[in-house]
């Protein structure tokens, strides 16, 4: 997400954004409503939850 940031403060559309950095609008869109106010640390943090909350299932 923050590759679309920066290319789009860069003058590119979103689209082109999207597409340059090789995902689907709908992904970018989820990812921005899913993580899209964490820090890149607490986004980490969060797969690993996710993984070991996994593994003890």
């Amino acid at each position: 997400m923050r590759q679309v940031d920066v290319l789009t403060a860069q003058g590119r559309t979103v689209a082109e954004a999207i597409r340059q950095i090789g995902v689907t609008e709908v992904t970018y869109y989820r990812w921005r409503n899913e993580y899209g106010g964490l820090k890149s640390d607490q986004v980490k943090r969060l797969k690993e939850l996710e993984m070991e909350n996994a593994r003890l299932r």
